[in-house]
């Protein structure tokens, strides 16, 4: 029952990996679409735009209404206070009975005339009159807003108006904005404070209304230039993506593949520019498939049918050679000479067979496990009697590669055999190290002398056919110019690389690096290009990789 229980509940792992797609999908969409990213900065600097007029206005309506506002109020308390001030102008008695009629029917003046929502007749303090009236608050407790920083001000001023803004209570924890105007009158020799307090709620309401009316314009605004945005975008962004999409079709060799043209707007025109190319495109690249096939061709008609008539010479030499002892020195030496050249003969068809087979990619690569170590072995083996006779000590050095890989060891050993037998022959005497090292993804070797190196413009081309840094050079092996350009090929051909670094006095380091699985890319490199004991100094180096998109499998 508990198996049964856990059947399609997904496990910790996949839960994980679902929360990091979903986390990155936002971030993958951002970068792939050029719609997302249009329609999204054009929102958002829309936004920032609409928020600075908004604020803008916001602002300026608040001032306005507060201001207009603050003037209605001023004027109605100055006609407020100046019917007060008539009406104590007519007391004819200064008794506290006549005193206290009048201030009543000045309040009821006041209460009238300003409509206020609230009123305090308070006592200047420091009066010396024989008669002061008592204080008035209606309603109970509003002199309780009244700052003193306003008393102060309406004290010391015999006329004149004085105003603050406040916040007037209305409840626990509530308050609504208001403004109180403070004045002063004169009665009986006696100065007193007339304080009228107005509640401004109505004009916040006003200015909420205006605020909510510009969010909501603001919001529906972006809305709309959103979708305006995105159907222009699409507009323009579709003939975009159809060249985008026919360019991947062009370079994935569907060389018929055009953008349809639609109109006589700059886009129709890009669209037939784009057409006009991929024709002339398609009719070079038809063109030179055409001569590299009549090449291939003619190289491997050449290289077999010349094989017949070379076997004979082949034969007809290893008489003479045979029974040079026989003959005159001249003719013995001829003999040598014959075989030799008939050798070399021999191996440059076999390297223009390889080539042509490459180039024609109809060669196949047997995979096998294979040890790189032991590769490098039968290579310092099979090239020891050159090294003795050029006086040249090889070491090898593995802190790693002890492991095995599948790759095609005859092509590898190959690889190995060619980049052993040029630093032989160009390390000047002078000690090789191989190098054999692995990494999570990759093994590596690197086979380093220390001979003259080479400049910049040789690097670039070691690697090209039939070419050599030095053809003056008395070499001691007789190389078709063509070993290199084949150890790339094979090294391509298995997903690696093969790099080159020298330096002009301090030799050259090539390395080979292959990956631990045909199916895995490789990640860095287990050799460092550039040797341990090289002097920091100016270098020059040819990396050649296989191009994006051709990482050719290994076939068995």
């Amino acid at each position: 029952m508990s198996s049964g229980a856990t059947v399609g509940r997904p496990l910790p792992g996949t839960r994980l990996l679902q929360a990091r797609r979903a986390a990155t999908a936002p971030v993958h969409l951002w970068r792939r679409s050029l719609r997302v990213r249009t329609v999204v900065v054009t929102v958002l600097l829309s936004a920032v735009a609409l928020v600075s007029v908004g604020g803008v206005l916001s602002v300026s309506i608040a001032n306005g209404l507060y201001h207009d506002r603050v003037n209605q109020v001023l004027a109605s308390s100055a006609r407020a206070a100046s019917a007060a001030q008539r009406v104590l102008g007519t007391a004819t008695a200064y008794d506290p009975t006549t005193l206290g009629v009048l201030q009543q029917s000045a309040v009821e003046q006041v209460r009238t005339t300003a409509a206020a929502d609230g009123l305090a007749w308070l006592v200047s303090p420091g009066q010396s009159g024989s008669v002061a009236l008592p204080a008035v608050t209606i309603p109970s407790g509003v002199e309780a807003v009244i700052s003193q920083q306003l008393k102060r001000s309406v004290e010391a001023a015999p006329t004149g108006q004085h105003y603050q803004p406040v916040a007037l209570p209305s409840g626990p924890g509530r308050t609504l904005p208001g403004i109180i105007v403070g004045e002063p009158l004169q009665v009986g020799g006696n100065q007193y404070e007339l304080y009228l307090v107005y509640n401004l709620s109505e004009v916040q309401a006003t200015l909420d209304l205006v605020q909510r009316t510009l969010l909501i314009g603001g919001a529906a605004l972006l809305l709309l230039i959103g979708g305006v945005t995105t159907v222009v975008v699409s507009l323009v962004v579709r003939p975009i993506k159809e060249a985008a999409l026919v360019s991947e079709e062009l370079a994935d060799g569907r060389l018929e593949q055009r953008i349809p043209e639609r109109g006589e707007d700059v886009v129709a025109t890009l669209a037939r520019s784009f057409n006009r190319m991929a024709d002339g495109l398609q009719r070079q690249i038809t063109q030179l498939a055409n001569l590299s096939r009549v090449q291939q061709r003619f190289v491997s008609d050449v290289s077999h049918e010349l094989r017949t008539p070379l076997t004979t010479i082949r034969l007809a030499s290893d008489v003479l050679y045979d029974g040079r002892e026989a003959l005159d020195p001249p003719a013995a030496r001829s003999a040598e000479l014959l075989r030799d050249q008939v050798e070399r003969f021999e191996a440059l068809l076999g390297d223009l067979l390889e080539i042509s087979r490459m180039d024609a990619q109809a060669a196949d690569v047997a995979g096998e496990p294979t040890n790189l170590v032991e590769l490098a072995r039968e290579a310092i083996d099979s090239l020891a009697g050159l090294a003795d006779e050029m006086g040249t000590p090889v070491r090898l050095v593995t802190p790693g590669g002890h492991v095995e890989i599948e790759v095609d060891a005859r092509r590898i050993a190959r690889i190995v055999r060619n980049l052993l037998a040029n630093a032989i022959e160009h390390g000047d005497g002078r000690p090789i190290v191989l190098t054999v090292d692995s990494s999570a993804t990759a093994v590596g070797l690197g086979v380093r002398d220390h001979g003259a190196g080479m400049p910049q413009h040789h690097a670039d081309r070691v690697f090209d056919r039939f070419w050599r840094a030095d053809p003056s050079r008395q070499r001691r092996i007789g190389g078709t110019g063509l070993g290199l350009a084949i150890s790339l090929e094979d090294a391509l051909l298995h997903g690696g690389s093969l790099e080159v670094w020298s330096r002009e006095g301090d030799g050259t380091n090539f390395v080979l690096t292959l990956p631990r699985s045909p199916d895995a890319p490789m990640i860095g490199r287990p050799v460092p290009l550039e040797p341990a004991d090289a002097f920091p100094s100016t270098a020059v180096a040819a990396t050649h990789r296989p191009p994006t998109g051709r990482l050719p499998a290994v076939r068995r």
